[in-house]
């Protein structure tokens, strides 16, 4: 069984992605610190956290078509980031694929009126 492991992990597609998604993320963790946490996903379970703005503006996504919404999830220093860029090997591919629609479909989302 062991052999088995190791000639399929020799022959499976290589990729450095994990690893250099790790990297950035421990460089902005270097770079940043501590950053706050936004306030439309903290949770609100008192009127005072209700009241100094915690939840508000959130979209619950599995409200909407797809479940995806047009949201930013990370502080406003690194709102933009993105850190995963997958390769076009493997299943990489295919997880490239998806990343793809789902950028499309959240797109799709913040141009609707209202949002």
């Amino acid at each position: 069984a062991i052999l088995q492991a190791v000639i399929y992990l020799s022959l499976a597609p290589k990729s450095n992605a994990v690893y250099t998604t790790y990297s950035a993320v421990m460089e902005d963790i270097k770079n940043f610190q501590s950053l706050p946490v936004p306030l439309h996903i903290r949770n609100a379970p008192t009127k005072l956290m209700k009241d100094i703005g915690y939840s508000r503006g959130y979209i619950y996504p599995h409200n909407h078509e797809n479940a995806v919404v047009y949201q930013s999830y990370l502080p406003q220093e690194i709102k933009n980031r993105k850190y995963y860029h997958p390769t076009g090997r493997g299943f990489e591919k295919e997880l490239k694929s998806r990343l793809e629609k789902l950028e499309e479909l959240k797109e799709k989302f913040r141009q609707k009126p209202g949002q």
